[in-house]
C-alpha cells in the first residue's frame, strides 16, 4: 500500500507541474504577445502588422527550446542554446521598454533597432531548420565490398592460378674472423747502469832493513 500510494502521489505532482506549465506558459505568451504589440506601433509599425512582432520573437524562442531537447547530444545544442538566450534578452528587453516608454514614441536608433529584429530572427530560425534538417538525416557508411573467399574458389580448381616456382635458396656465407694483429712488443726503457769492474786489492811490499851507522 505505501508503493501505490507513493506512485500515485508522484503522478498527481507531475500531472499538477504540466499544467501550471502550460497555464504559465499560455498567460505569459498573452502578456508579451501584448506588450510587444504596443511597442510595435511605439516603433512605427502599421498597427494591422505589430502582431508580427510578439510572433517573431516568441516563435524564435520556441523553435530554439525544441532544438535544445531534440539535439541533446549533438553538439549543434550550443547553436540553439545562444539563440534562445539571446531571444529571451531581447522578449525581456522589449517587455521592459514599453514599460518605459508609457504611450510615447520611441526614437528613431530604438525604433530601428525594433524594425531589424524579423529579419534577423528569419536568418536565425531558418539556420535553425537547416541545423535539424542535417541532424535528422542519417549517417550513411560506405557498403563493404564483397572479397572473394577461399572456400568459394575451393569448389573450382581450374580457375585458381597456378602458383609460381619459390626460387632457390641462396647459400649463405659466413664471413671469416678476423685476427686482430698481435702487438708489438716495445723494449723496456729503464736506464741501463753500467757495472764498475772490481780491481783486486795490490800486494803490500815489505819493508827492507835499513842498517844504521
Amino acid at each position: 500500500m505505501g508503493t501505490n500510494a507513493a506512485t500515485r502521489a508522484m503522478f498527481a505532482a507531475r500531472v499538477f507541474a504540466v499544467l501550471t506549465i502550460v497555464v504559465v506558459g499560455v498567460a505569459a505568451f498573452v502578456l508579451s504577445f501584448t506588450t510587444l504589440r504596443d511597442l510595435a506601433v511605439l516603433a512605427h509599425i502599421p498597427e494591422q502588422w505589430a502582431w508580427c512582432l510578439p510572433v517573431v520573437i516568441d516563435g524564435t524562442i520556441i523553435q530554439a527550446t525544441l532544438g535544445v531537447l531534440v539535439l541533446a547530444a549533438s553538439p549543434e545544442r550550443r547553436w540553439f542554446m545562444w539563440v534562445l538566450g539571446v531571444g529571451a534578452v531581447v522578449s525581456i528587453a522589449g517587455n521592459s521598454l514599453h514599460a518605459v516608454a508609457a504611450g510615447r514614441e520611441l526614437p528613431w536608433w530604438v525604433a530601428a533597432l525594433v524594425a531589424a529584429i524579423a529579419p534577423i530572427s528569419l536568418l536565425v530560425d531558418t539556420h535553425g531548420l537547416a541545423v535539424l534538417v542535417r541532424a535528422a538525416q542519417p549517417v550513411s557508411a560506405p557498403e563493404p565490398v564483397a572479397v572473394p573467399v577461399a572456400d568459394e574458389l575451393a569448389g573450382r580448381p581450374e580457375q585458381l592460378p597456378e602458383p609460381a616456382p619459390l626460387p632457390e635458396p641462396e647459400p649463405v656465407r659466413v664471413p671469416e674472423p678476423v685476427r686482430a694483429p698481435a702487438a708489438p712488443i716495445v723494449p723496456s726503457t729503464r736506464p741501463v747502469i753500467p757495472v764498475r769492474p772490481i780491481h783486486p786489492p795490490r800486494p803490500v811490499q815489505e819493508a827492507l832493513p835499513i842498517a844504521v851507522s
